[in-house]
């Protein structure tokens, strides 16, 4: 199962259809991120253009900010935190 660098389940996601791949295939421009006026997603920028890791899982401030605060606008903000939680998770089991 690949992992994005945020740790979301690419195989999971319901926009993978409209996805080029995954976030290193499309070095972290989903279709989407223009829509919040960026030019590549904040958390692949963080963690593979700025400091250099495949995943999230290679930082010692995970989770970071950038987690709590970009979030899906569609979820609720107890799913944001689950999701939060999901995707730490999902990136510490990737380091064993």
């Amino acid at each position: 199962m690949y992992l994005s660098p945020c740790g979301v389940p690419c195989e999971e996601c319901p926009l993978k259809e409209q996805c080029a791949g995954n976030c290193h295939a499309i070095k972290g421009v989903p279709f989407y991120i223009k829509d919040f006026g960026m030019e590549v997603c904040p958390m692949y920028d963080c963690a593979v253009n700025k400091k250099g890791y495949q995943t999230c899982a290679e930082c010692s401030e995970l989770p970071c900010q950038i987690f709590y605060d970009w979030k899906d606008p569609s979820m609720t903000e107890e799913a944001h935190l689950q999701s939060i939680k999901d995707r730490v998770k999902s990136l510490e089991d990737s380091k064993a």
